[in-house]
């Protein structure tokens, strides 16, 4: 007897992520609504994720566990896809919490707006023990209208793991690119904004987790870049020119944009809509997100806040940095 064809195929990729992993596995057992099938793909973890999944599949007929070695989040989400076998994707993070009723509401409202491919929803920050972690920053856009505008002011758009969205629609625009790495799904967003109509539910659905160790804390520098690359990308696509990201395996370095877009100024725009940024992150300001804002400042960039950076690179411990940005300051 064939096996019935599950409505949603929730895709889980996790590496190395033993620390919440159970909570995580435990918020989508937990759903109200139970017609799903749960894959989770351990990237070649080095930790005892893999004894986590098979533990949970063993007990648990509708996860399927999937194991590869390692080869990033870009390959994993993209074959998720290709293994999904429902009509709807229901994203999930291992460091995060579903409520109950996710699910059920996203699906719910799916089957009535045929018109929406992606939905996502508001969200619950927390913090590593799972109390509530304080972030300024406005809630997701509700309708298609709200986020267009939301992409022109370069505001929040939508939560990767909060989303639920059409496989179909998805790979009709070629899923993930692989040239996006850290933000995959904003250039994902960006595309998918040209050729179906993306919400986002006004109800607090996932309990998202902010820590030191996640990748938007650890990869600052190469998320900013990429996304102000994205944009970029997405503005040539509006104004009918060909995307020159589109097919590559990884960006060229900030330097080569120019030549890439085949346009002037395109390195020097990316610096300066991430360089004010990348002077609150702690691992930016380490690695070469500290190049990129002294760069920017050698070319007429705001001083705003950057004098209180040379205070936070002494607290840090990087004493030389803050004496080459007091420099660069002052000969700017």
């Amino acid at each position: 007897m064939p096996i019935p064809t599950p409505k949603v195929s929730v895709a889980l990729s996790v590496y190395n992520g033993e620390r919440f992993l159970d909570q995580a596995i435990e918020s989508v057992l937990g759903q109200t609504f139970g017609d799903f099938e749960f894959l989770i793909l351990d990237d070649g973890s080095r930790d005892a994720t893999r004894a986590i999944v098979e533990s949970y599949a063993a007990r648990d007929s509708r996860i399927r566990a999937i194991f590869q070695d390692n080869r990033g989040l870009v390959a994993s989400l993209n074959r998720l896809l290709g293994e999904s076998r429902a009509p709807l994707v229901a994203r999930m993070d291992a460091d995060d919490v579903c409520l109950p009723e996710r699910f059920a509401r996203q699906t719910a409202f799916l089957d009535a707006h045929p018109e929406v491919g992606v939905l996502g929803t508001w969200t619950e920050d927390i913090d590593e023990s799972g109390a509530p972690h304080r972030i300024l920053a406005r809630d997701h856009p509700c309708t298609h209208e709200a986020f267009l505008e939301a992409v022109e002011l370069g505001l929040p758009l939508i939560c990767h793991p909060a989303v639920m969205y059409r496989r179909d629609v998805v790979l009709s625009v070629g899923g993930y690119h692989r040239a996006f790495r850290h933000c995959e799904d904003l250039d994902l967003w960006l595309r998918l904004a040209a050729v179906t109509r993306i919400a986002n539910l006004p109800e607090r659905l996932l309990r998202y987790r902010h820590y030191e160790e996640q990748v938007s804390s650890r990869h600052a520098t190469v998320q900013q870049v990429g996304a102000a690359v994205a944009r970029i990308a997405h503005a040539e696509r509006q104004a009918g020119r060909p995307d020159p990201t589109a097919g590559l395996d990884a960006l060229p370095p900030l330097d080569s944009l120019d030549a890439l877009f085949a346009k002037e100024g395109i390195a020097k725009a990316v610096r300066a809509r991430v360089a004010p940024g990348l002077i609150y992150s702690r691992s930016g300001l380490k690695d070469e997100g500290f190049d990129i804002v002294r760069q920017y400042i050698r070319e007429g960039g705001s001083h705003r806040g950057m004098w209180r950076t040379v205070a936070r690179l002494i607290l840090f411990g990087e004493p030389a940095r803050a004496a080459a940005l007091a420099k660069t300051l002052a000969l700017g």
